[in-house]
This record gives structure tokens, C-alpha cells and sequence, in this order.
């Protein structure tokens, strides 16, 4: 039994250090590419459950073009699914992304040294908030 826990110690400490340690940093990146990882969804009943992203439809990753102030669905996802960024400030190392389109209205705050994104996108009645993780977008080829 002890010979076990010796290899398994190793393996829970890897598991238990901070996402941040793993993170990229965005910091002057003009396009990055992010993913959902926990999505909760609150409705104006007072109801408010964790749900996975794809539950919700949202995409598997999303494309953030800041040169082009857009959101976008990877081609690989097969949606085609994009919308304008009304407002896009960096402060502080931090990135903040706003818009509205379809009803609906998006807020994304990240993180550039550690590429960790929170967001929520609001519409009549329903909440959607998000936490997930961004990386540099891969340069094309």
C-alpha cells in the first residue's frame, strides 16, 4: 500500500498546481484562440445550474481577432458563427471585450499573462456566465 502512495503523490501534486502555472501569456498578442471550461446558466426564476459549454451551445473554441475587433468560430466548427466587439480595452495587462448583437449582450475580462478568461453574455430573463482559458492563435500557414 505504501508503495502505491509513493507513486501516486507525484501524480496529485502535478494535478493540484495552479492552471496559471500551464497558462499563456497574450500580452501584445493581436489574435488569441479561447475555450470554455465551466459554463453556469441563471435564469431570472432565480435558478442557476452548472452546465457543460456545449449545453449551451457555446462554440468548443472561439477566435479573438483584436486588430479586427471580431469573435469568431474556428472554420473546423463548421457554424460560421461571428460577431463585431463594440469595445476593446487594454488596461493593466487586462483585456476587456464588450458587444451586443442578436439580444444578447457579451462581456469577456482576460487575463493577458496568464490567459484566463472570465465572460458572461446577458439576454432578457437568462444569464450565461463562463470561465476558460485563451492562448495566441497559431500563426497561419
Amino acid at each position: 500500500m505504501k508503495r502505491r502512495w509513493k507513486r501516486l503523490v507525484p501524480i496529485l501534486a502535478f494535478l493540484t498546481l495552479p492552471a496559471a502555472a500551464f497558462a499563456d501569456d497574450l500580452t501584445g498578442e493581436p489574435s488569441i484562440l479561447c475555450t470554455a471550461v465551466q459554463a453556469t446558466l441563471c435564469e431570472d426564476s432565480g435558478d442557476c445550474a452548472i452546465q457543460t459549454p456545449w449545453d449551451l451551445n457555446l462554440p468548443q473554441f472561439i477566435q479573438v481577432d483584436l486588430k479586427e475587433k471580431k469573435l469568431s468560430t474556428t472554420p473546423a466548427s463548421g457554424e460560421n458563427r461571428s460577431t463585431p466587439i463594440r469595445t476593446l480595452l487594454r488596461e493593466d495587462g487586462v483585456l476587456y471585450l464588450q458587444g451586443v448583437e442578436g439580444g444578447r449582450a457579451f462581456s469577456f475580462v482576460i487575463v493577458e499573462k496568464t490567459g484566463m478568461l472570465s465572460a458572461a453574455v446577458a439576454r432578457d430573463g437568462k444569464t450565461v456566465s463562463v470561465f476558460g482559458a485563451c492562448t495566441p492563435m497559431p500563426a497561419a500557414k
